[in-house]
């Protein structure tokens, strides 16, 4: 019986980890799991060592706050793998938990092989750390095209597999009447998966909400949640008093209210690909305290938040961020593009231009074909 340890920091991680490995179920059943994971890879049967939302942080200050925590959390992991000896340590995004398990996985068990999923974004920032990589990474696997030629440069094993997200999704199609009443237009809204994101920026979202409802009448908005959020934003939207709003965790089901909607306001993050892929239009947002503004700040070196504006090295998608993330500055925009058709039709076919150079035949399949390869 081989052994495989999933090892992911965050929800995002958890679900791309996820479609890979239900791939790799396809392949054998010869395979013994254990993970650090959330929902997604609960729901094939993969027991989780931890609850991920103990080890999920958010921000530098929040990272000192819990600096001890997180070495232990980080110590505790990678024992933990050392004890289930896995053939392979499959570790998926947050760079900065995961590959420091990993690399401390590798330095008592030099024969596992590490194989990491989502390049840390080394074109971003902190590009020294691809020399740094190649001491304790048997294999990367990354997202974008563009990003080969660093770890190529360092003589770093790495495949181009795509994005998963931006796979065709062929699920049956979902009744979705009894949450969107009297065929109201849908706009959907993601305010994270973190709590600390949530709680940033939901206050933020609502009174966006209410001035929407000041002009536009025949609106329904879709909070799209997580398992573990959902029944708590519920609550604050009753709390609020909302009467056409609503929140979803079915991932069904937020795919079809996706597929739905006429716009999307959305946090900075992965999830902006899969809302170009449905091909509706969107604003991208998100705010973090001074402290670790003016820290990134400091450190990137790229223009924009979103992987779409980077890649077109221009703002396809209105970026609302810190002193702009405000519910006035929201509504004007969304507003604006509502009531200007043809910038709708230009972001679309703009974004659609990229993501394409993102895809391929079946991103997850690949992935679970160099996981295949190394057992």
């Amino acid at each position: 019986m081989k052994r495989i340890f999933v090892l992911t920091g965050e929800p995002s991680g958890d679900k791309l980890a996820s479609k890979a490995i239900f791939q790799l179920k396809k392949l054998r059943s010869d395979i013994e799991y254990l993970s650090v994971g959330g929902e997604h890879l609960q729901s094939l049967g993969i027991k989780s060592i931890y609850n991920l939302k103990d080890i999920t942080y958010l921000g530098f200050t929040k990272v000192l706050l819990n600096i001890f925590k997180i070495k232990k959390s980080i110590n505790e992991t990678a024992n933990k793998i050392v004890e289930f000896n896995p053939d392979i340590l499959f570790s998926v995004d947050s760079p900065d938990f995961t590959l420091r398990v990993a690399k401390k996985v590798k330095s008592i068990k030099p024969y596992i092989k590490n194989i990491h999923f989502v390049a840390p974004q080394v074109w971003v920032w902190r590009k020294k750390r691809v020399k740094k990589l190649k001491h304790f990474l048997d294999h990367i696997l990354l997202l974008f095209p563009f990003e080969k030629k660093y770890f190529d440069n360092e003589n770093i094993k790495s495949t181009f597999v795509g994005h998963p997200l931006l796979e065709d999704q062929k699920s049956s199609k979902i009744d979705i009447s009894q949450i969107i009443k009297n065929n109201n237009k849908i706009i959907s809204i993601f305010p994270g998966s973190r709590i600390s994101e949530i709680k940033i920026l939901t206050p933020i979202l609502f009174n966006f909400v209410k001035l929407m409802n000041k002009k536009y009448q025949n609106l329904f908005f879709v909070f799209h949640s997580t398992a573990e959020h959902v029944q708590k934003m519920k609550k604050l939207l009753i709390n609020e008093g909302f009467k056409n709003c609503e929140a979803v965790a079915n991932e069904h089901i937020k795919n079809q209210i996706l597929g739905s909607s006429i716009f999307a306001v959305t946090k900075s993050g992965t999830v902006s690909l899969e809302i170009c892929n449905h091909k509706v239009p969107s604003v991208v947002i998100y705010k973090m305290s001074k402290v670790n503004f003016f820290i990134i700040k400091m450190l990137i070196k790229v223009k924009f938040a979103n992987i779409i504006n980077i890649a077109a090295n221009k703002e396809v998608i209105p970026e609302l961020l810190q002193s702009k993330c405000n519910a006035n500055s929201i509504f004007i925009s969304v507003d604006k593009l509502l009531n200007d058709k043809k910038a709708l039709q230009e972001q679309i076919k703009t974004s659609q231009i990229i993501i394409e150079k993102f895809k391929t035949e079946k991103s997850s399949t690949i992935v679970s074909s160099v996981l295949n390869n190394y057992l």
